[in-house]
């Protein structure tokens, strides 16, 4: 016992300056036990992330099962709902769309329509100046009755020739007897003059025998040849038949200039052929225009569809089948058609330069065919559908 307090008091008496020593040692033992103890929480940390890794796995594997199971239910949905459809968005809206031109040329006096605007069927839409026009439907309209009186004066040639002819002939044959009765007067006196004795007569006598002879059968000869000119009375009505058949060739020859200068004051004013919208407007009042010149379109209300399916999707299209149709403009509108007709050739085949596979290398390319498309409902009055809109119709073959 006494040696233990002699060693303990023996350890209580050290020199305080070793105490100090001993404390300047510690900073070193105490840096490597902190770098301990950090090592030994991230070891503890890793260990918990590990354990927490371990308790997740089970419900990453479940998310990715049932992930897989939510595509593969989507993917047979999505087959089986769309297995009888047929889809293309080579597909636009197609309609009528009139070209208007003048028939006549002229300046354009007076232009009623506008870019855009919707017109009714008869709806003047511009006009041409007509002053050239009226001043030849007047000319015309003159010729006409000039034609008129002429025929109807050869109508009543042909009834003063059927009395005239005939009468004229028999007028002939009358002279006619007269000369030949004045013939054998002078034939007579001529005989007598020249064979009576040379006492009883005179040359004078004989001298005017003679001439009256030569005179008598002059008149003779024209009785006769008047006669002949009268004779073919037939041929003569024939002929002022004909010529009443020339005059109503003129006068219907006149009604066709006169028709056409009527239409021709009718077409300065142009009007609208059917109900639609103006489009392409290239005129102006003023301008100058010409008979088939582009002026502007009218673009008819009736809409439809043009879907330019491949080939291979026309196994199961048929005309009447419904249609499901949705507008690029307009993604709220949902449309619905049929199946109006299938063209009879792909759109390569109707081309400005059509495919020639019978010569050079060959490429099998798949065609599309051109499937017209009635839309039946949906239509806003209030959104109209232009020409050219992009359009994916979906086909239900069903």
């Amino acid at each position: 016992m006494a040696e233990n307090k002699a060693s303990g008091n023996a350890g209580s008496d050290q020199d305080p300056d070793d105490n100090q020593d001993a404390g300047k040692q510690e900073p070193g033992k105490q840096g490597s036990d902190k770098q301990r103890e950090d090592e030994k929480k991230q070891k503890e940390q890793e260990q918990k992330r590990d354990a927490s890794r371990a308790k997740a796995k089970p419900w990453v594997k479940i998310g990715l099962v049932l992930f897989i199971l939510i595509v593969l239910i989507g993917g047979f949905f999505y087959w089986w709902t769309t297995r009888f459809e047929e889809s293309t968005d080579d597909a636009f809206t197609e309609g009528r769309m009139i070209t208007i031109a003048p028939h006549v040329t002229g300046y354009v006096t007076e232009l009623d329509v506008n870019d855009n605007q919707f017109v009714r069927q008869g709806q003047v839409l511009m006009r041409i100046d007509p002053r050239d026009y009226e001043a030849s439907l007047a000319s015309a309209q003159a010729a006409m009755d000039q034609a008129k009186g002429q025929l109807e004066g050869a109508k009543f040639q042909v009834e003063v020739a059927k009395k005239n002819f005939p009468g004229q002939l028999k007028q002939a044959q009358g002279q006619l007897l007269v000369a030949q009765g004045q013939a054998f007067l002078a034939e007579t006196e001529y005989n007598r003059q020249h064979h009576i004795a040379r006492a009883a007569t005179t040359q004078q006598a004989v001298d005017q025998s003679t001439g009256q002879k030569q005179q008598a059968e002059g008149q003779l000869l024209q009785a006769q040849g008047t006669v002949e000119q009268n004779t073919p009375v037939g041929a003569n009505l024939s002929n002022s038949s004909t010529r009443v058949q020339q005059q109503a060739g003129t006068l219907s020859q006149a009604q066709a200039q006169l028709k056409t200068a009527s239409l021709n004051l009718g077409w300065t004013v142009i009007r609208a052929p059917h109900d639609g919208w103006i489009a392409q407007r290239n005129v102006e009042r003023g301008n100058y225009v010409q008979p088939g010149q582009s002026l502007f379109s009218i673009v008819e209300p009736e809409v439809w569809i043009v879907g330019n399916f491949k080939e291979t999707q026309l196994t199961d299209i048929r005309p009447g089948q419904p249609v499901k149709i949705s507008v690029d403009a307009y993604p709220k509108m949902k449309l619905a058609g049929h199946v109006d007709s299938i063209q009879t050739g792909s759109g390569a085949q109707f081309s400005a330069f059509p495919p020639e596979n019978a010569t050079g290398n060959f490429v099998k390319i798949v065609q599309r065919v051109p499937v017209k498309i009635i839309i039946d409902t949906g239509l806003d009055p209030n959104l109209p559908l232009p020409l050219g809109l992009s359009v994916e119709p979906t086909v239900n073959v069903k």
